[in-house]
């Protein structure tokens, strides 16, 4: 895989900050790349994660649905377009809006969540949308310090089942995620907490990694 420049830099500085994830580096160059596929494809990310990892998949989302390090100008021809139906409304919606990496955090919907674990079971709430959302080409994100959270392994069983890629981030051994992802990040750290700390400056590696190759003039 080659990296421009400025990508290099981005992944260098991560193992400059983060020594010791110098030991995932191959793990996180792999994981970039199936997410790089993902959205060169027109596809879409879907995230899932409990507790500190729910937490995290919503951040994910933030990085990736909007500005992160850069302003992400719309395409010329969008902006044109929501000036024609808007007028003065569509030209500061051309000024404003940024372009979008699709991302989908899926502990973000308490109605149809409560209604199938009420209905159904909880368990299976993460692997339900899946199912709903989830097309060929797809990338589901699992995220579970153990790599053995039970709704995230459904939610996997579902993805691939659907024909999506699937990447897990982790800690201590991996788990059963780890065994199952087509790419897993096992992050070298053993308590929660720390793995969690670990997470995250990978997660905002792989963001600024996929805006740089979309979004850079």
């Amino acid at each position: 895989m080659a990296l421009s420049r400025k990508q290099q830099q981005i992944l260098e500085g991560l193992m400059e900050r983060y020594p010791v994830l110098e030991t995932v580096r191959g793990a996180v160059l792999e994981a970039y790349q199936v997410l790089e596929d993902c959205y060169c494809r027109g596809n879409k990310l879907l995230i899932a994660g409990n507790g500190g990892s729910c937490a995290d998949a919503e951040h994910i989302v933030g990085e990736l649905m909007k500005g992160f390090k850069r302003q992400r100008e719309l395409p010329a021809e969008l902006q044109d377009r929501l000036r024609a139906e808007g007028g003065e409304e569509g030209e500061l919606l051309a000024a404003k809006l940024q372009g979008s990496l699709p991302a989908i955090a899926l502990n973000g919907h308490p109605g149809l969540s409560t209604a199938f674990a009420n209905d159904v079971n909880g368990d299976m709430v993460y692997a339900q949308q899946v199912c709903g959302y989830g097309v060929p080409g797809d990338v589901f994100l699992g995220i579970s310090t153990s790599g053995n959270a039970r709704n995230v392994d459904y939610a996997v069983t579902a993805a691939k089942a659907k024909s999506m890629k699937v990447v897990g981030l982790t800690g201590r051994d991996g788990g059963k995620l780890a065994k199952r992802a087509d790419v897993a990040v096992i992050v070298p750290e053993e308590e929660t907490y720390k793995i969690q700390e670990l997470h995250l400056p990978v997660y905002h590696t792989l963001c600024l990694l996929l805006e740089e190759r979309f979004f850079a003039l």
